[in-house]
């Protein structure tokens, strides 16, 4: 039987997610998708392969989308960290959770959290991003269940105006 030698010193991470401060004692190897699911109870960041392929794990880190569990804990701290659940407002949802759910661009949602993360980092970088654009933003972002072209057409929407929130968000 292996012994895991569980003496590695913790480190103290302080995190602003979803606009909150948050202080975690964790392993220096932990990542950010099980600071997020475990620590803060963030459900909404999904559990995929686990090595970067997948994007069920895509967070917004100062607005970049990045993959939570190929970020250690200690590499987030200082950044700003947007989930899922950091995009809907007291006004209701966001307009690219509303639109995935008009336009019937998610089937079993389980990639659905990383797809919108994905567009609305794409949409603040580029609000005029092309069709091409936008399935491009989402190369990194595997969805078994639809061919895509949903998803797309959801995230078109919100680029055309047809959503926006009450701060003219995207």
């Amino acid at each position: 039987m292996a012994i895991v030698d569980k003496s590695y010193e913790r480190v103290t991470v302080n995190l602003v997610v979803n606009g909150k401060d948050y202080t975690v004692d964790v392993a220096p190897f932990k990542t950010l998708q099980d600071v997020l699911r475990e620590d803060l109870n963030l459900l909404g960041t999904k559990v995929g392969c686990e090595d970067g392929n997948c994007g069920v794990c895509t967070v917004l880190m100062d607005n970049l989308a990045v993959k939570s569990c190929c970020v250690l804990a200690p590499q987030a701290e200082g950044h700003k960290i947007t989930t899922i659940e950091g995009l809907e407002k007291e006004d209701g949802l966001h307009p690219l959770q509303q639109s995935f759910i008009d336009y019937f661009a998610l089937q079993c949602g389980y990639c659905t959290p990383g797809m919108i993360l994905s567009a609305k980092a794409l949409l603040m970088e580029k609000p005029d991003a092309t069709e091409d654009d936008i399935r491009e933003a989402l190369h990194g972002n595997m969805c078994r269940c639809t061919g895509y072209k949903k998803i797309v057409e959801a995230i078109e929407a919100v680029r055309d105006g047809e959503y926006k929130d009450s701060c003219g968000e995207v």
